[in-house]
């Protein structure tokens, strides 16, 4: 998303219309989805956005999305491993009553 909008800004500055870096950075924040909320807070509460840069605004964004990424991608890890277990378990359980059974015959 940070790569569209500099492609957008640069093609602005290139027909003579600049914006200061605080429009810039709020018209970013405005446009990210709800699931960013907590991040938009954050920066909004921590950071004065009239001296924050473009870039850092990115790298900071970057860093987030990696975290999520990351997050989502261990809990994709955990469901596929919690899925095993029961696969297992359940065939497990399943073999002990028909020893169970036959040793009742």
């Amino acid at each position: 998303m940070s790569d569209h909008f500099t492609h957008i800004i640069n093609g602005l500055k290139a027909l003579g219309t600049t914006y200061p870096n605080k429009e810039m950075v709020k018209n970013m924040l405005n446009s990210l989805p709800t699931s960013w909320e907590a991040k938009v807070m954050v920066i909004k509460e921590s950071k004065d956005l009239n001296s924050l840069s473009i870039d850092e605004f990115n790298s900071s964004l970057l860093t987030h999305e990696m975290m999520l990424k990351k997050e989502s991608e261990e809990e994709r890890i955990m469901k596929k491993n919690v899925g095993k277990a029961l696969k297992s378990s359940t065939n497990n359980d399943s073999e002990s009553s028909e020893k169970w059974m036959k040793t009742k015959k």
